[in-house]
């Protein structure tokens, strides 16, 4: 029989780390990819969680930062934005780094720069020195959160990938309505006089645990042909994000001054751009940053489709609910959290429940899930437009429930349906397109229905423009409905 002999890629030695046991890489051809064993998982959706929940955690604080800061609403926003648009801006070169230098390697690197970031978001003096903290938060975050989507990818396979996916994607609607949950117990409980700065305080003793496990438990993948950073491709889509997200969230609290109009009218412009410049550089051989054949594949655009209206929805939803019930209900931090927990519970249940319907009934899940989320919105809308202000958590707990259960259903399956067909190669622009698109939707929402409610209230008054704005949100429930009848019929 002929000998063949080995290929380059066969022979790669095993990448090695100081205090790191040696691990294979896991898209190398000719090697097995590493498993990922229960406590990696745990681990790399706790990393995953940490960013999630720091997005949201931040919206019940809001008006203690206010007061103590003496910030005003341009600042406050900011606050929320300075985060959202790094994050969002920087997920798609996090993913590709990852692809580089290894996903281990750059997950460590995120949890040790999350940790610091939140440090001197916790100890910060001023608003402005807090707005800097949450901008470098939000960078670090979009290096940490790649990688966890990528190494599910890479580590697993078969069913055993169909369930970590759907244990991401639970993470990620839980750990959303967690964080404002746990933002009013930690804003109440004034731990040692720290008021707001233990919503932030929190994240490094939690950063350093994970940073622990993922040492001993997480194993190293990347890609075996790396490609090389997509200079204008970066650089454009930095622009293009900004250009739509900065003028949408800071605007209205700035009385709509002249950069932000011709920041919007930049917006398409820079789109057009960016989507021309990848398109050239996949047909001449480059690198794009993000690869429009990846589109091309019927999961990725369909998914990444239905993830903006939900996300978009999503989000606003989270941060008008935090400032309606603060503002308008006077409720406490604790018990404006506490008002989600029903949400959170139902959303978790209809995660553990997603897989096994799943595997039955396909994309039919998803679509029911939008149906359900529907009538909880009207079912709360109506609960604020005639029980208002005579209203309490357990007045609000059905209509939560209801809507928290829909959405269990729709979130984890479409996230995993968009990687569902990604090659392990691409893994982790995968994820960072995934995640971008995830992170500017939620941030989109903030900005549009956040903004439509905060003009509306000054006019018509809080529970009015509340309504208006969970009816606003129906129209992207609709939009949802209608998407999730192009999903893949069946989820692999």
């Amino acid at each position: 029989m002929e000998q063949t002999l080995p290929s380059r890629a066969q022979v790669l030695p095993r990448v090695t780390r100081v205090g790191a046991p040696a691990r294979p890489l896991a898209s190398t051809p000719g090697t097995p990819a590493p498993a990922l064993s229960a406590l990696g998982l745990l681990t790399v959706l706790l990393g995953a969680a940490l960013p999630m929940v720091d997005f949201f955690i931040v919206n019940v604080a809001l008006p203690t930062i206010d007061r103590d800061l003496n910030a005003g609403p341009a600042v406050l926003e900011m606050v929320v934005a300075g985060y959202g648009v790094a994050y969002a801006v920087l997920l798609v070169l996090g993913g590709r780094l990852g692809d580089m230098f290894g996903r281990r390697n750059l997950f460590l690197w995120g949890l040790g720069l999350f940790a610091a970031t939140s440090l001197a978001c916790g100890v910060a003096p001023t608003a402005w020195t807090l707005v800097a903290a949450r901008v470098a938060q939000g960078a670090a975050s979009a290096l940490l959160l790649p990688q966890a989507l990528a190494t599910i990818q890479a580590a697993t396979s078969g069913s055993s990938r169909g369930k970590a996916l759907s244990y991401y994607g639970a993470t990620a609607g839980i750990a959303s309505v967690v964080g404002q949950v746990l933002g009013g117990v930690l804003v109440s409980a004034d731990i040692a006089g720290s008021g707001w700065r233990s919503i932030f305080l929190v994240n490094v003793p939690v950063a350093a645990v994970a940073l622990v496990l993922a040492l001993k438990s997480v194993p190293e993948t990347r890609s075996a042909n790396p490609a090389k950073i997509d200079r204008a491709g970066t650089v454009l889509l930095a622009i293009t994000l900004i250009t739509l997200l900065l003028p949408l969230t800071e605007g209205r609290a700035a009385g709509w001054p002249l950069w932000s109009w011709v920041l919007l009218a930049v917006f398409p412009l820079a789109a057009a751009a960016f989507v021309a410049v990848e398109r050239r550089g996949e047909r001449t051989g480059g690198n794009p940053l993000l690869p429009p054949s990846l589109v091309r594949i019927h999961s990725v655009r369909s998914g990444l489709l239905l993830i903006v209206p939900f996300c978009l929805g999503f989000g606003g939803f989270m941060f008008v609910l935090a400032v309606a019930m603060q503002d308008g209900l006077h409720f406490g931090a604790l018990a404006a959290g506490a008002a989600l927990a029903p949400l959170c519970a139902a959303f978790f249940a209809a995660s553990l429940l997603g897989p096994r319907m799943v595997a039955r009934f396909g994309r039919d899940v998803v679509t029911a899930g939008s149906l359900i989320q529907a009538v909880g919105l009207v079912s709360l809308a109506a609960t604020f437009h005639y029980g208002w202000p005579d209203l309490g958590v357990l007045t609000l707990a059905p209509s939560m429930a209801i809507l928290g259960f829909g959405q269990g259903f729709v979130l984890p399956v479409v996230l995993r349906i968009v990687l569902s067909e990604v090659p392990a190669a691409q893994a982790g622009v995968g994820s960072g397109a995934m995640a971008t698109t995830q992170q500017s939707s939620l941030a989109l929402g903030v900005a549009t229905l956040g903004t439509l409610f905060l003009t509306l209230s000054s006019s018509v008054g809080v529970r009015d423009a509340l309504v208006w704005a969970l009816v606003a949100q129906l129209a992207a429930v609709a939009a949802t409905v209608a998407l999730s009848l192009r999903l893949p019929r069946k989820v692999v």
